[in-house]
């Protein structure tokens, strides 16, 4: 069986981890830590392709692109297609640690699985408990993976749900760039990623002792770092990609070497750490020194990571609660006029590239109704708020300041 007990060299138990996800993050991040930490990793996904290469070769290169790139091999690896749901259901059941990195709207579909697998681990009472550490880009992503899977549970689990299982809120700042496609011609298991390799996480969500995985790092107040990413570095680089594009910048390194973007982004996120800082209580020269810490590695000419990957699905990106609108709400609540966000803002309702469908809806959206049609049903501002006249301003300026190619 691919999840029987497996022993490495010395006699000792290997751990086995369940990663929900092959891609970018599930490869290109975690499957590193589980590997350095000493355990074997199954991979759920649906790409056939990837399942059977994995399974077939039991390990895949991992390049970290920097200035003296290298090719590590992540070893220990197998693979199960996600419709088996028996064989994913008794890898929850014999798993050490489980993660999910699937997008937040795949969530909903790995749920039932995930749920099987807990009725089938727990059936045994003195099962141990089990973490899934919940990579998502939604804040509140443990508490919403819970409730769904509750929802597919048996009434006689639900107890054991609260007490055995945690669902833990991950902080991930690994920038994993599109692949081109002569590295998708080297290998179709090749993934290329930054260096940056720390994994925050809400320590107050783990069910029993907490996992042994390097780099790995528990946190306290994990609400103020969970905004911290979306209000810093997601705010930070949805900023220079969106004022990028209107610049004509293909690759995001090209945004930090034009002043223009430069100033708009750092301004924005001046805004956003002065209001975390308000917020949460946090050190502002500490939030500071982090965003100059993104800055420097967004111009990382060797990771080629796109604008268009950046700034696609800007329907999401500009939901009421994400990078943007988000970090506005938060500043205008904290006594801070967001201005800079906002011109981010208003930057990103005129992103239309032709190939990203989600720009699409925004673009007719915005064709039918103006920008006041966006703010009221993509942002779900209203029209009469502080946010949505700084928004309706901030495009006045993109106009005025020659950011737009013509009346758009």
């Amino acid at each position: 069986s691919l999840h029987a007990q497996t022993w490495n060299w010395k006699g000792i138990p290997v751990k086995r981890a369940l990663q929900f996800g092959a891609g970018n993050i599930g490869r290109g991040f975690l499957g590193q830590l589980y590997y350095e930490s000493g355990y074997a990793a199954t991979f759920v996904d649906v790409l056939d392709d990837v399942v059977r290469a994995l399974n077939e070769r039991g390990e895949y290169p991992l390049r970290i692109v920097d200035d003296t790139p290298q090719t590590l091999c992540i070893r220990n690896a197998s693979a199960l297609h996600a419709g088996d749901v028996e064989a994913v259901a008794q890898a929850i059941c014999d798993a050490d640690l489980a993660a999910t990195a699937v997008g937040v709207n795949v969530l909903p579909k790995v749920a039932p699985t995930i749920a099987r697998g807990i009725e089938k681990r727990f059936a045994d009472p003195s099962a141990r408990p089990l973490n899934f550490i919940v990579c998502e880009n939604l804040i509140g992503a443990g508490p919403f993976l819970r409730e769904t899977v509750r929802g597919h549970l048996a009434p006689q689990f639900h107890a054991v749900l609260d007490e055995k299982v945690g669902f833990v809120e991950a902080s991930i700042g690994r920038m994993v760039p599109i692949m081109t496609e002569k590295e998708r011609a080297e290998d179709p298991l090749l993934i290329c990623v930054e260096a940056y390799c720390e994994l925050p996480v809400d320590k107050e969500a783990f069910k029993g002792p907490i996992p042994e995985l390097r780099n790995l790092l528990p946190k306290d107040n994990f609400g103020a770092y969970v905004e911290r990413k979306l209000f810093v570095h997601n705010l930070s680089h949805a900023t220079a990609a969106y004022l990028g594009y209107l610049r004509g910048h293909e690759y995001i390194w090209q945004t930090m070497e034009d002043d223009r973007v430069l100033a708009g982004m750092r301004a924005a996120t001046a805004e956003s750490c002065d209001g975390l800082a308000r917020k949460w209580g946090l050190d502002k020269r500490e939030l500071e020194a982090h965003a100059e810490d993104l800055a420097r590695r967004y111009r990382n000419r060797a990771l080629g990571d796109q604008v268009r990957r950046i700034a696609a699905d800007p329907v999401r990106k500009l939901g009421p609660n994400d990078r943007l609108i988000g970090a506005g709400r938060m500043c205008i609540e904290q006594g801070i006029v967001p201005e800079h966000i906002a011109f981010a803002a208003a930057a990103a309702m005129r992103y239309d590239h032709p190939a990203d469908a989600a720009a699409g809806r925004l673009q007719s959206t915005r064709a039918k109704g103006g920008i006041e049609a966006v703010l009221q049903e993509i942002c779900k501002l209203d029209s009469a708020s502080e946010l949505a006249r700084l928004i309706l301003e901030a495009g006045a300026r993109l106009r005025h300041e020659g950011w737009l190619k013509q009346d758009t």
